[in-house]
């Protein structure tokens, strides 16, 4: 079989994907982790709380959320159906912390938790970090010349 009729029957037998139908589940269930993040920060600030500490309870409330969600397997159904859409907020971090450490959980604590807990989150904060560097001293070289 050569290239063109392999690549063909790839194409007749490959699922379609829904574009369209993926985004708009993504950025509703996005927009509705950030609407119930706004919510929660405007509930600690009627609560009393300086808006530093309101945002900061949001935060580690979002992340105890979707960690618990992560634990109970509740987590996994939802970022089926809504995809990036649970990833991109605080509550895709959480997920990806604690998803390595229940799957490694049966190796023990050290070898198993502690030695895999980062291995999805890992690359995201060494290229999160190293890219704040990069475009730092970008800034800092740019700001020399103004």
């Amino acid at each position: 079989m050569d290239k063109q009729t392999y690549g063909a029957l790839v194409k007749r037998r490959a699922a379609r994907t829904r574009v369209t139908s993926n985004c708009l589940h993504a950025f509703l269930c996005g927009g509705a982790i950030c609407a119930a993040g706004q919510l929660l920060t405007e509930l600690y600030l009627f609560l009393g709380m300086a808006q530093r500490d309101a945002s900061t309870t949001t935060t580690i409330t979002l992340i105890f959320v979707a960690a618990s969600l992560t634990g109970i397997g509740v987590f996994d159904r939802i970022a089926r159906f809504a995809g990036a859409g649970t990833l991109l907020p605080v509550t895709g971090f959480a997920n990806a912390v604690v998803s390595p450490a229940i799957d490694n959980k049966s190796e023990g604590l050290v070898v198993g938790v502690g030695a895999k807990i980062f291995t999805v989150a890992g690359p995201v904060l060494l290229f999160a970090t190293l890219s704040g560097v990069v475009w730092g001293v970008i800034y800092y070289v740019i700001s020399l010349f103004a």
